[in-house]
């Protein structure tokens, strides 16, 4: 099954302890589609400008993400600028140009209003509604509550609690899109595999956190790029490990 998001396609700047890049591929889409896309097809609702590189539509075409909602407007494309302390909790957003994103209305084709799994970006509530006036029948079951560097945490309807740690990494680069791509790898597992019972919503939660450890390695979206699936189940291996232990 394919996974719908909709929310902002964007170039940013930032720079972190690490380095800096300018005018590179950000926004939710961005980082939650091609996340998603390691396990499913992603069909995507979002604006760009005209300064948007064509590169970056080949990437998604080639990473099997359906850009039939993608709308392309005279003007220029959402921007983002932010530098993030050593501490890589504390950012400072220093611009935010929102451009052709300020009047983005989502237009689902008719293809897509069928989708069963569907994530609302960071956009304005409004915005969220109409996207769900325009689709059938969604499947919500369960929170998820996002927790940066300290995890996520499932509340699934009975009440049970499920938490999920970030994985130790010796090395992180840039957190942008962290959240995004977590949100990416917990939807594209369930899309992929359908489970939605219990067990099946705690995998995608280690799926997602796992996801999301690779995402902050490396500015924008090049990690994600680069994954491969020995990798991605090496560092699911890692949180086996991690979180198991046997009882006396």
């Amino acid at each position: 099954m394919s996974v719908l998001v909709v929310g902002s396609l964007g170039l940013d700047d930032v720079e972190t302890p690490f380095g800096r890049v300018n005018a590179v591929l950000g926004g939710t889409v961005a980082h939650f589609s091609l996340a998603a896309s390691l396990y499913t097809r992603v069909q995507v609702v979002a604006v760009v400008g005209e300064d948007f590189h064509p590169q970056y539509l080949d990437l998604f075409r080639q990473r099997n993400i359906d850009l039939g909602g993608l709308q392309q407007r005279p003007g220029k494309t959402f921007r983002w600028k932010a530098r993030y302390e050593f501490d890589l909790n504390v950012a400072h957003t220093l611009d935010t140009q929102l451009n052709v994103f300020a009047e983005f209305h989502p237009l689902l084709p008719e293809s897509y209003r069928s989708a069963p799994f569907v994530f609302l970006a960071n956009i304005d509530p409004r915005l969220q509604l109409e996207v769900l006036d325009q689709v059938a029948s969604p499947r919500p079951r369960a929170l998820v509550v996002k927790k940066g560097e300290h995890g996520a945490m499932l509340i699934e309807r009975d009440g049970e609690v499920f938490v999920v740690p970030a994985l130790p990494l010796t090395e992180v680069v840039d957190p942008t899109g962290a959240g995004d791509s977590f949100a990416g790898g917990f939807m594209g597992y369930l899309a992929s595999t359908g489970d939605l019972s219990p067990a099946g919503l705690r995998r995608a939660m280690v799926h997602g956190s796992a996801t999301a450890s690779f995402a902050v390695q490396d500015f924008s979206v090049r990690r994600l790029v680069s994954l491969t699936r020995d990798e991605m189940h090496a560092r699911l291996q890692a949180f086996r490990r991690l979180t198991h232990f046997e009882m006396e």
